[in-house]
């Protein structure tokens, strides 16, 4: 029964798309706390909500986040992970302003790269094969 919460419904479209996102921090420096990993799981809650997305898990150390987030296919994931890293960056940053030393990351709380991987579903393989065993007409 869990899967089916797994596929979001539209009015012609079934999909079930997932992404794996990795945000590291400037130059991998360790910043984050406990408290601070905390909150940011919120802010990214929240960013997810306003682009109609759900942030399925989060967790991190004191240099990366990781993110699963079921996503909508009208979203272009870039513009999701843009918003994600710009607003948790601006909110951290004034709420931590001590824990995080400008002047060590020049003004930057995330490295301008990224991860991201679509994930979920079968292996590429097995499709692979599902696909090249279709009756195809002679």
């Amino acid at each position: 029964m869990s899967e089916l919460a797994d596929y979001r419904r539209g009015r012609h479209v079934v999909t079930a798309m997932h992404v794996h996102l990795v945000f590291v921090t400037k130059y991998r420096r360790g910043v984050f706390t406990d408290e601070m990993l905390t909150r940011c799981e919120e802010i990214m809650r929240d960013v997810c909500v306003s682009f109609e997305a759900e942030l399925k898990e989060f967790n991190g150390e004191k240099d990366h986040v990781h993110l699963l987030v079921h996503y909508a296919p009208k979203m272009a994931v870039s513009k999701l992970v843009n918003s994600l890293k710009g607003v948790s960056a601006r909110y951290l940053r004034q709420e931590y302003t001590g824990a995080m030393n400008r002047a060590i990351m020049h003004g930057h709380l995330w490295s301008p790269s990224y991860f991201a991987a679509s994930c979920g579903g079968a292996p590429l393989s097995i499709i692979r094969q599902y696909i090249e065993n279709q009756q195809r007409p002679v």
